[in-house]
């Protein structure tokens, strides 16, 4: 290892995967603002923040925890173009104020570990 390995590393760090539970707060910050599926919450993750990603594994475990926990439904959509429809889950309206508790949670948390970028992409000089 070299001391460039480590600017390396800060300044494209490999990808953060999330855990159970801000999975849950995730998800629900997405389905705050409309109804969505397994394949698009996981594309999300990684178009609005590059650094996080989502396995699927996780997610349909957090799916799983927030039906059982009665704060989002699913229910099954003919999407056109596709063979098959598509599970979609919303938010329960009687859920929705634990569900924007939750999603405060996921934005304080990105925000509080959000990745600085130098505006010149590269790691500052150090003499």
């Amino acid at each position: 290892m070299k001391f460039d390995d480590i600017y390396q590393f800060f300044q494209a760090p490999p990808p953060f995967y999330l855990n159970k539970e801000l999975a849950v707060c995730y998800v629900l910050a997405v389905l705050s603002r409309g109804d969505s599926y397994g394949t698009e919450l996981i594309n999300l993750l990684e178009t609005e923040y590059p650094t996080y990603r989502l396995s699927d594994t996780v997610l349909y475990s957090a799916l799983k925890f927030l039906e059982e926990e009665q704060i989002i439904e699913g229910y099954w959509k003919k999407v056109e173009g596709r063979g098959r429809p598509r599970r979609m889950y919303q938010i329960k309206s009687e859920m929705a104020q634990q569900a924007q508790d939750l999603t405060r949670l996921w934005y304080d948390y990105v925000r509080n570990h959000s990745t600085v970028v130098h505006s010149n992409g590269l790691a500052p000089s150090h003499n």
